[in-house]
């Protein structure tokens, strides 16, 4: 028996349903993954919730669910290479990753929704299934405004080599939606990168972020002003996680635009700030990210877990956007 979460219709969390699936088989070049832990993100919940959203990125309906996975490979498809059979690998599957198994191609195409890579001794499948989309954003929306080890290579280029070569060395970075799966990665990066940091969050996630490295201060109206106060001397750069708040806030503080990036503002954010995501992010930066997470350099708050059973409170909680870090499902044998 194998299992899939899908939805026949959008919706919110209740259109999910956790069903028996035809059992997956790999094809040529590619290998299918048994998936043990699947991590949760925004974006998987406004694409099974609004259409306009889902028709951007081509998913139609009956659609699967999910993105981030992790788990062992388990069977080889004639001409696959590059992994074997027992294989601990993460990685990601467009509208398909919470499911008992994954089939991906490898190598997965350069221009595809598809990435895979070994998980490394050390580093949990609960870990793994948390990194792909948050970290490559994180990495992304950082290094779009000059943090990390130059354009394309990421933000956590200096993660890698054991606590950042300085990049930041002398920078004030304001980070929106800080205590979120994407601003917890980006709040360390960016320490790492030797940057001050200031992030935005709710007063009951300050102590959280104060742990990661990070000077909290309240969103909401009057928020140029509590950064003014915070630090007199200005801000040099922006990063936004949630909307425009953040991203409005840094040009009021006098910040140039293109040191202000969005990656939840659409492909026109106000003043010409910079958008981006994952998709530019260099691919590398998540072996960066997980030498940083062997080294103990950077923690992955894993705000919940939940068996695949209960996806919908899994999703509720994700889509209430007031979890500090990743929510994982995991998985057992069916």
């Amino acid at each position: 028996m194998s299992r899939a979460v899908v939805y026949e219709t959008f919706g919110g969390p209740e259109v999910l349903e956790l069903r028996e699936v035809e059992e997956p088989h790999a094809g040529p070049g590619q290998v299918r993954v048994r998936v043990t832990a699947a991590g949760l993100n925004p974006m998987d919940w406004l694409l099974a919730s609004l259409p306009e959203v889902a028709g951007q990125f081509g998913v139609t309906l009956p659609s699967g669910f999910g993105y981030d996975f992790a788990g062992v490979v388990d069977e080889l498809g004639p001409g696959a290479s590059g992994f074997a059979v027992g294989d601990r690998v993460y990685g990601g599957a467009q509208s398909r990753a919470v499911a008992d198994y994954v089939v991906v191609a490898v190598p997965p195409a350069s221009s595809g929704p598809e990435v895979l890579y070994r998980t490394p001794d050390g580093i949990g499948d609960e870990t793994a299934a948390a990194l792909p989309v948050a970290g490559l954003t994180a990495a992304a929306a950082l290094s779009a405004i000059g943090l990390g080890g130059g354009a394309g290579a990421g933000a956590g280029a200096g993660a890698g080599a054991g606590a950042g070569s300085g990049s930041g060395s002398g920078e004030t970075v304001l980070i929106g939606g800080a205590a979120g799966g994407v601003g917890v990665f980006a709040v360390q990066l960016a320490r790492l990168a030797g940057a001050r940091v200031i992030g935005t969050a709710s007063p009951g996630t300050f102590d959280f972020l104060r742990g990661l490295g990070a000077e909290p201060v309240a969103y909401g109206p009057g928020l140029a002003d509590r950064v003014r106060a915070l630090s007199p001397g200005g801000i040099t750069a922006a990063t936004d996680l949630f909307g425009t708040e953040t991203a409005e806030a840094a040009l009021a503080l006098g910040v140039p635009s293109e040191r202000i990036s969005t990656i939840a503002a659409g492909p026109h954010p106000p003043g010409g700030v910079r958008p981006t995501g994952g998709y530019d992010a260099d691919p590398a930066a998540l072996e960066r990210l997980t030498t940083a997470i062997l080294t103990g350099e950077l923690t992955v708050p894993i705000a919940a877990t939940y068996p695949v059973e209960k996806i919908r409170d899994a999703v509720a909680l994700q889509a209430g956007r007031h979890v500090h870090g990743k929510v994982v499902l995991t998985f057992t044998p069916a």
